[in-house]
């Protein structure tokens, strides 16, 4: 029997690559996203592949998020695995001039929307007794860097939460793991600068940073370890990275 795959922030980035990756090998996927003409398009391109099901949502909305995973038809219903993608930064200011709606914006989605999605569907894991939890973390959830502040609080948050799914799902047989990648060239930086393309690009210049392929690789990998194979906490690095401050770069 497929096995069905709930992916969150899957219209762009790692999302995006990881469902493209997981078409190929013919899972049953459910791509959760705002934006509806690109869940449009990977409908429309992916399902060549496999069976896809789109969900437009915020995973801010703690109703529609429930709503959504409630109501799923029955062939998606069974979520053997689900990779809690969604994520973003906003602002790169020191914490003193912090703006709080980005503040608030990290936490809800970094955070809340991870515990929504999980919490929609653990019941039903623990019911059977089975399934996977991949959490996307980042290096920023395993130290801090200057004018990071909220951000970095918000995926050791991830990090803290990882570690207390494991110990909950442990009795109930759920594998629990998380991926934390370092520096990978998506949109991130676009919209941690709020559309300056020129700052955003200029973070990934000079090196050769990771792809969201790379990490969607690394998803697969992860989830297709024998069943006593938990990876519990993945770090991922482009070669050119130390540290979240240190970047080998050629001027």
């Amino acid at each position: 029997m497929k096995k069905t795959v709930l992916i969150t922030g899957a219209t762009s980035g790692i999302g995006k690559a990881t469902a493209t990756l997981f078409a190929k090998h013919e899972y049953n996927l459910v791509l959760c996203g705002r934006r509806s003409d690109r869940l449009e398009e990977l409908q429309n391109t992916l399902g060549l592949n496999t069976g896809i099901h789109t969900l437009e949502f915020d995973v801010r909305d703690r109703e529609a998020v429930f709503s959504a995973i409630k109501d799923l038809p029955k062939n998606f219903s069974r979520i053997d695995i689900l990779i809690n993608n969604a994520g973003n930064a906003h602002g790169l200011d020191p914490i003193y001039q912090g703006n709080l709606d980005d503040w608030d914006a990290m936490l809800d989605i970094n955070v809340k929307g991870l515990l929504y999605v999980s919490r929609a569907i653990l019941p039903q894991m623990v019911e059977r007794k089975s399934g996977h939890i991949i959490n996307i973390g980042s290096t920023a959830g395993k130290e801090v860097y200057p004018k990071g502040n909220v951000y970095c609080a918000s995926k050791h948050a991830v990090d803290a939460i990882n570690q207390g799914m494991r110990i909950d799902l442990n009795a109930h047989g759920i594998r629990v793991g998380a991926v934390n990648p370092g520096l990978v060239e998506t949109e991130f930086s676009e919209v941690r600068f709020k559309g300056d393309l020129d700052k955003a690009d200029k973070v990934y210049q000079g090196y050769q940073p990771l792809k969201p392929e790379d990490i969607a690789d690394i998803i697969h990998f992860v989830v297709t370890r024998p069943y006593h194979v938990n990876i519990a906490d993945l770090v991922v690095m482009p070669t050119a990275q130390a540290s979240s401050t240190i970047v080998k770069k050629e001027l």
